[in-house]
């Protein structure tokens, strides 16, 4: 008797504690909730990370505030999200960026796969190959054949080198395996002058970067660097469309939780995400900014994720970039 009576307080307790935690994640989220991301203010990932938190707000109750933590291939945003606990109130905005920093930088200071779970994928983007509206080449068929002809003649240019542009550029350049020189550029302000001057035949950068030179009718885009057209640019065909066979970059962000996130508090973040996501105004904000507003499963950004840390690594180590 003595054992059963002592046995009741401790059964007591634990099944009031298994019933406490489902309750408060099925009351997630109770205070406002901060998404880290590794960007500066101003940009295509500080603007839609802000539109979605706008919206996930008002649909999970609570706001969201964006924290600007940029520097050091993402590691200052890591470590903010990081410090604390794994309950959901604190986010990360992960990209194809953090997959590249992982072989970019000698020392990343976390780890995106084993510190983090996946959440939802936010939005997608790709790159465009641009030309002179009025210059010589008004395919990237006429740019292929002309740097077969004349191997190494051809200046393409992107802003820095490591950046996803600059990368793209070095991935077309082998998977089509052609000869032609990269020139990097602080920024895209840099790179429309040297283009618009005649000093490069070709840029790759995003649509939102080009997007007030091709409205003017100052430069033209020749392809789309996606595996399929774009629906922002749907009569722009895809690098391979125009013969590189295999050539595929596209830019994307989403959400990520530090590990240890209660799987509850995932998969709600995750329903409300896709809910966000579909919503016809979202779509069109995006849209105006040349994004498009994508959701997914947990799974599939997390494999993506992996993926393009497997697929930049062998890109950087080809191109002989020396790691920062």
């Amino acid at each position: 008797m003595r054992l059963m009576k002592s046995l009741v307080p401790a059964c007591i307790l634990t099944l009031t504690m298994a019933g406490v935690a489902p309750a408060q994640e099925d009351d997630y989220p109770t205070r406002e909730i901060s998404l880290v991301i590794p960007f500066g203010p101003g940009g295509i990932a500080d603007i839609t990370a802000r539109i979605v938190g706008d919206a996930l707000g008002k649909k999970l109750g609570k706001q969201i505030v964006i924290m600007n933590q940029p520097g050091a291939g993402g590691s200052v945003a890591a470590r903010v999200a990081l410090n604390g606990e794994p309950d959901g109130y604190t986010l990360a905005l992960l990209s194809n960026g953090t997959a590249i920093s992982v072989p970019l930088f000698k020392s990343l200071q976390f780890d995106p796969v084993a510190d983090f779970v996946p959440v939802s994928s936010l939005a997608y983007f790709d790159f465009v190959f641009v030309t002179k509206m009025d210059g010589k080449f008004k395919s990237l068929k006429d740019v292929l054949e002309a740097a077969r002809a004349n191997p190494g003649a051809l200046n393409i240019g992107t802003i820095n080198v490591g950046s996803s542009q600059n990368l793209a550029a070095e991935l077309f350049k082998s998977t089509a395996g052609i000869d032609f020189t990269i020139v990097p550029y602080k920024g895209t302000p840099d790179l429309q002058v040297a283009l618009l001057g005649g000093e490069l035949d070709m840029i790759v950068d995003s649509q939102t970067a080009l997007k007030a030179a091709l409205q003017q009718n100052q430069a033209v885009a020749i392809a789309s660097s996606g595996p399929s057209r774009s629906i922002l640019l749907p009569d722009v065909a895809t690098a391979e469309e125009e013969g590189v066979k295999g050539f595929d970059v596209t830019s994307w962000n989403g959400i990520f939780a530090p590990a240890g996130t209660p799987q509850a508090v995932v998969d709600k973040l995750n329903t409300t995400l896709v809910e966000v996501l579909a919503d016809p105004d979202v779509k069109k904000r995006f849209a105006e900014l040349g994004v498009e507003a994508r959701s997914s499963t947990p799974q599939e950004i997390g494999d993506r994720l992996k993926a393009d840390i497997e697929k930049w690594s062998k890109v950087i180590e080809n191109a002989g970039i020396v790691r920062q």
